[in-house]
């Protein structure tokens, strides 16, 4: 095994070189500080692995994602959205026989208790929808505590469970904060049909489903399944190396999602086409502020954190956004903005030498508003895409022979050693 060597005053220490299945080098640390006195500094983790892990693979640089191996490219074309869950949680694709299991078990558990209502009914009406979506999910395990941490039948049930009920909350959190019937789940659609029918459908207008609709969201969440250690995802596998309850690590996971540097991306998309609509502005005009490094102004859903060239999910988001537009026809001023600014940006120098591409985030947000999702939303439907991925991640966690109980370090800079001072003497 190929090892790095540390030598600090006079203390020596052989740190192995960790080899991935696609390549990919770390230096194991664990042993550095117990060796020299010494610990790392990497502010954002972000060249810090925190578990080795066999779920995604992700090469920012060459624009791949896969799961469990398999490219998101295939999933998408051929797969559905609890065919691809299935993959993540239980580590390979399901036999015909397991995915109708499956699905008859998200049906089964589709339904959520009666006195939850209440727990809605009472969150004032302007509260967003990420907070009661992260406290109904905490809410479950009042409900549903039977779980059992080395019980593996259990914790599938819990699993399940979990990943059908969290749509049937999300849902009836928008029709209750606008006053509405609350729609219930029906046996004969499939976990995207029945999530857009508890949505929209309603006593005088009843939903009609349509396919293009119900392909486009099995594509968005898959899409969303899972990318790596993130930053929810670090957070489920944080809290959940407490060995908390799955209910708790997940509604942790929600919270972490909620910031606008995460997964509210595709709510800042729709915001900022709003913002230029609202103002008149003419796209040339914001590409240059867009360009200017000393204009504020940043344009949203341009770019990645990780991926150095195209982000391989765009590509197919922005076919699936041509669909959906061109099955219901719409007239939106804001998507005829996002159109132009998609054109002009990707034939710009200055976008194309810098790789600032239209992410996922972009077409993602255009495709939900044309959807008729409301833009409070979207990171909800964000939510629900990673749950599998979270999932995942928490259960190759917790089966972890390795596992330790996440507690990083830190340098502290305050002040040396004082000493207390009474009160009469401060000034």
């Amino acid at each position: 095994m190929e090892t790095i060597r540390v030598i600090y005053e006079g203390k020596v220490c052989e740190l192995p070189v960790i080899v991935g299945t696609e390549g990919e080098k770390a230096i194991d640390i664990s042993r550095l500080r117990q060796t020299t006195g010494l610990i790392t500094l990497d502010p954002g983790f972000g060249n810090t692995g925190s578990c080795t892990s066999a779920i995604t693979f992700m090469d920012g640089e060459k624009g791949i994602l896969r799961y469990r191996g398999i490219p998101v490219e295939e999933l998408a074309e051929h797969s559905i959205f609890t065919e691809t869950a299935y993959l993540l949680i239980h580590g390979v694709l399901p036999t015909r026989q397991q995915l109708n299991q499956f699905s008859v078990l998200l049906n089964d558990n589709s339904l959520i208790h009666e006195d939850m209502q209440f727990f809605f009914q009472n969150f004032p009406r302007a509260s967003h929808p990420m907070g009661i979506v992260s406290a109904m999910v905490t809410a479950l395990r009042s409900f549903y505590p039977e779980l059992k941490i080395n019980d593996e039948e259990e914790i599938n049930l819990t699993v399940t469970r979990l990943l059908s009920k969290i749509r049937t909350l999300a849902a009836m959190s928008y029709k209750i904060s606008r006053g509405h019937k609350v729609i219930y789940p029906r046996p004969d659609l499939t976990y995207c049909a029945n999530f857009l029918n508890m949505m929209f459908d309603n006593p005088v207008r009843p939903y009609c489903i349509d396919d293009t609709l119900v392909n486009a969201l099995n594509v968005f969440w898959i899409l969303h399944a899972d990318h790596e250690q993130n930053c929810s995802t670090s957070t489920v596998r944080m809290v959940g190396s407490g060995r908390v309850n799955l209910y708790a690590a997940i509604s942790a996971g929600i919270a972490a999602l909620w910031g606008p540097l995460h997964g509210g991306a595709n709510q800042a998309v729709i915001e900022m086409l709003e913002k230029i609509h609202r103002e008149g502005a003419n796209v040339r005009d914001v590409i240059l502020r867009a360009k200017d490094k000393n204009d504020p102004f940043r344009l949203m859903g341009f770019g990645h954190r990780v991926y150095k060239t195209y982000d391989p999910r765009a590509k197919i988001m922005k076919k699936m956004c041509d669909s959906v537009l061109q099955k219901l026809k719409i007239h939106d001023p804001l998507l005829d903005i996002a159109r132009q600014l998609e054109e002009t940006a990707l034939t710009d120098a200055y976008f194309i030498d810098h790789h600032l591409y239209p992410n996922v985030d972009f077409y993602s947000g255009i495709v939900l508003r044309a959807m008729g999702i409301p833009t409070n939303m979207f990171t909800v439907m964000f939510a629900i895409g990673r749950l599998p991925g979270w999932i995942a991640q928490w259960k190759e966690s917790r089966d972890d022979p390795d596992w330790r109980l996440s507690r990083p370090r830190q340098i502290y800079v305050g002040p040396a050693q004082t000493h207390y001072l009474p009160i009469d003497r401060r000034h």
